[in-house]
């Protein structure tokens, strides 16, 4: 499969390697409102790049292994940490970091908020007790959500319309759709994707509707469209640049990932790929 972009398109955007603080193996990555870019550590750092990528700045820590994160409209950041088997809370006003929730997941791992409603989902890649849970935003109360095995729950993306929640099942190479009923509860779990080879891990739905997903192994990302099916968007045969990424964002036509593999944020212009 050819890539539509060359690897041309996609540069470092910020080297943390040896900066203080240092973006040590970075899983989690999103957008600010400020236009900013967060990322997560595996020493737990949650951390700021300034939108020219100039700078870093810790804004706060759990001392776990920080996974997904997301924003909500008030710039509050929820957090995935794996060590602490918990969900965190960074609050915008009183820049303090908690723990939210929890509620017997094991491996919390992405995050995904249906602010409308009221919801937080979160992929659990143990699966045993759960394959997402879902809170209540305010309260952090909740549970599992959707008790059907998916073979290693990870990235997700709630749908342009709100009724369903596209989950990656990274031992499967796969995306599933979860229907959201009218009344909260999930439908059975329906295949959309197949083929994402070889490990897909982080998803990010397009204004279009269409997916990307970037994989773990080998350093790819694809996109996916109904009408089109699943195209291979860009690789890095050399893990370099795009170094196993995991979780990637969206500003505008630019795409950032973070790089497991790595100590680095990568920025890829995908406003010149054919649609």
């Amino acid at each position: 499969m050819q890539p539509l972009l060359p690897l041309s398109k996609a540069r470092v955007f910020f080297d943390g390697i040896f900066t203080e603080p240092r973006v040590a193996h970075p899983e989690g990555v999103a957008v600010h409102v400020d236009g900013s870019i967060w990322c997560g550590t595996e020493t737990g750092d949650l951390l700021r790049i300034d939108a020219k990528g100039n700078s870093v700045e810790r804004m706060a820590s759990t001392g776990g292994f920080l996974l997904g994160i997301a924003f909500d409209s008030a710039g509050n950041c929820i957090a995935c940490d794996l060590r602490h088997k918990a969900i965190f809370r960074f609050d915008a006003a009183t820049k303090e970091m908690a723990r939210f929730a929890d509620a017997g997941i094991k491996v919390p791992n992405f995050p995904v908020l249906d602010e409308e409603n009221g919801w937080l989902y979160v992929s659990d890649s143990a699966g045993d007790a759960g394959s997402v849970f879902r809170f209540d935003l305010k309260t952090g109360a909740g549970g599992p959500w959707c008790r059907e095995t998916l073979a290693f729950a990870n990235g997700m993306a709630i749908t342009a319309d709100g009724r369903g929640l596209f989950v990656v099942e990274s031992d499967a190479a796969c995306v599933s759709l979860l229907g959201i009923d009218v009344d909260g509860s999930p439908t059975q779990r329906r295949v959309v994707i197949e083929g994402v080879h070889n490990v897909p891990d982080g998803l990010a739905l397009m204004p279009d509707g269409s997916l990307l997903i970037s994989c773990y192994e080998p350093s790819r990302i694809y996109t996916w469209c109904a009408n089109r099916g699943l195209r291979l968007l860009i690789e890095d045969p050399t893990a370099t640049t795009l170094a196993h990424p995991t979780n990637v964002a969206l500003k505008g036509s630019t795409l950032y990932t973070a790089n497991l593999g790595r100590w680095h944020i990568t920025e890829i212009d995908i406003g010149s790929a054919s649609s």
